[in-house]
């Protein structure tokens, strides 16, 4: 790979949600600040949405990391559950000792009597739920039910959704508008401004160990903006292949051609049709010039 070509110690735009690679874009810390926030404040619901490939599970692996240690946590990646399988997983991730004899409704008491507990220990319980939109409805009520398990002065759970925008289609209908009206706190993360993107792209090398002189011009970083609209994993997916293809020709310099084989070879990316229509122009102007030059040639020995 390109690692030894450019001195990395690790290949900077891989789409693992590596909480090393964070970068502390506006919109992130903005959405960070309010989750910490609403925590404090001991909110019911909160929900983060992004479109795909913002951020969120990077964001959602940060909270998870940083959260203090008074708060007990149960981690859901994959919600694509049924309602009994969501409490027994969300059991094993509160250390619940399980009843001996399956019953959901002795299980859903083990819970609460666990809650309890973590409250007389001083501590709050958190249930992050990534990819949320998949939630089937009936676990997302459920969910809602499970989130009813309160003291009289506070609340004993608390739950996180990150999502992608189906999220709000889903909550915005009438079946699930109990829940609608429990989220307190949301936040709506943005894609990247082309300063965010120039930043985002020179943290993420510096982190991978980069030393040398910058990679990424100006005018490359335009077009990488432009074609990825800004959206962190569509902008990793295209710089690795830029660095592949500067490897592959033995260069150390990005160049706008590279930018363009990589859009040309990635899905949900492009360049736009007035970028494709001034290279169709460029490519006719410099083909009529050889014509001219062509023919001027043949008309100078003619007449000579």
């Amino acid at each position: 790979m390109y690692q030894t070509h450019f001195g990395l110690i690790e290949l900077p735009f891989t789409l693992t949600p590596n909480t090393s690679f964070y970068c502390d874009l506006e919109s992130h810390r903005n959405a960070f600040e309010v989750l910490v926030t609403a925590l404090e404040a001991g909110e019911g619901f909160i929900k983060v949405v992004g479109e795909v490939g913002t951020g969120k599970t990077l964001l959602c692996r940060k909270l998870l990391n940083e959260l203090p240690d008074h708060y007990v946590t149960a981690y859901i990646p994959n919600p694509y559950l049924t309602p009994s399988e969501m409490r027994a997983h969300i059991a094993r991730e509160l250390q619940v000792q399980m009843p001996q004899v399956r019953s959901e409704q002795l299980l859903t008491q083990a819970i609460q009597e666990r809650l309890v507990e973590i409250s007389r220990e001083g501590k709050m319980a958190v249930i992050v739920v990534d990819e949320a939109q998949a939630l089937p409805s009936h676990t997302l009520e459920a969910l809602r039910l499970v989130s009813n398990l309160e003291t009289e002065s506070r609340k004993l759970l608390h739950i996180v959704l990150f999502g992608q925008p189906e999220l709000d289609e889903r909550l915005a209908t009438r079946e699930h508008r109990q829940l609608r009206q429990r989220i307190t706190f949301s936040y709506n993360l943005q894609a990247m401004s082309m300063t965010e993107l120039a930043r985002y792209i020179s943290h993420r090398l510096h982190v991978a160990g980069y030393q040398g002189p910058a990679l990424f011009s100006a005018r490359v970083v335009k077009l990488l903006h432009q074609a990825s609209r800004g959206v962190p994993r569509l902008v990793n997916i295209l710089c690795h292949k830029v660095l592949l293809l500067c490897y592959g020709e033995g260069v150390y310099q990005v160049k706008p051609k590279h930018v363009r084989l990589a859009v040309a070879d990635t899905e949900d990316v492009s360049l736009g049709k007035s970028h494709w229509w001034w290279s169709l122009v460029s490519i006719a102007g410099l083909a009529l010039a050889l014509v001219w030059s062509w023919q001027a040639g043949w008309l100078t020995e003619y007449w000579s």
